[in-house]
């Protein structure tokens, strides 16, 4: 099903600014058993990266509604996208003239593959294209996503499911789909993003609980050598979780200590 500002059906205006500038956010909401995981956390973002590009908010009561009912067709698991357009506009880049914000909610069955891959875990690849060192957009899940699909024909064509990928600076940013996290001791590791890079959801409910565990916390700028060096590595996005990393690169990793008590407390609350 997908709800336009409300209404079922599937056509936009050619004047729309997500269709002509990318002029917008999404993120997308695991769902299981009915129920749209962390939706508070989406929520959030949803809110933060709207102030951050200054579209006028929506009706979040509304949005939250269509969440929701979307949600309750899947009694197993499933997904649920939203998309958040600034609207139809003049044309140019200015955005003056937009009156009316655009809310599009989608469902989508949840990709089978990822049951595999959180039970065996993937090996990583490492792209030769770099994400350009952007402050202004770092962190938010914005509608130009040009740099993640470059990224992913590049992963298709060396046979990769996912890969690392590093910022402008040769710095460890995340994968093309995911956010990273490693483990060296007792200390857990995770990029800073603050000059490129998406702000997961699934990586702040990482931290959320992380902050009441035993071990430490970086945020780091760091080389791809420090990565290869870690523990334990594994990836997390909001529909998939958390997904060990076996291998990067022919360096292998076999602990999943961390990851194994994150599961435990994953959807506790």
């Amino acid at each position: 099903m997908i709800l336009i500002n409300g209404v079922e059906t599937d056509t936009v205006t050619v004047a729309d600014r997500a269709l002509q500038y990318g002029d917008g956010c999404f993120t997308t909401i695991l769902v299981e058993q009915g129920q749209p995981r962390l939706w508070p956390l989406h929520l959030q973002r949803l809110q933060n990266t709207l102030a951050a590009l200054r579209i006028a908010a929506p009706d979040w009561q509304a949005l939250a509604e269509q969440v929701h009912l979307l949600a309750a067709a899947f009694p197993d698991k499933g997904g649920v996208k939203v998309l958040i357009s600034r609207g139809a506009g003049g044309r140019g880049y200015s955005p003056a003239g937009c009156l009316v914000t655009q809310v599009i909610v989608s469902d989508f069955a949840w990709p089978a593959q990822y049951l595999q891959w959180q039970q065996h875990g993937i090996a990583l690849g490492v792209c030769r294209q770099r994400l350009s060192i952007s402050p202004m957009l770092a962190g938010l899940k914005h509608l130009n996503r040009l740099e993640q699909v470059l990224l992913k024909q590049e992963a298709q064509a060396q046979g990769w499911l996912d890969a690392v990928v590093l910022d402008a600076e040769g710095y460890v940013a995340e994968t093309i789909a995911s956010n990273l996290f490693w483990r060296q001791g007792q200390t857990v590791f995770t990029p800073a993003l603050e000059s490129c890079g998406v702000h997961g959801v699934m990586r702040a409910h990482v931290l959320s609980l992380l902050e009441q565990s035993p071990y430490c916390i970086e945020f780091v700028k760091t080389p791809l050598n420090e990565l290869l060096c870690a523990d334990e590595v594994f990836i997390t996005n909001a529909v998939m979780a958390l997904v060990p990393v076996n291998e990067i690169e022919g360096n292998t990793f076999t602990q999943q200590t961390l990851l194994h008590e994150l599961k435990e407390r994953l959807y506790a609350c």
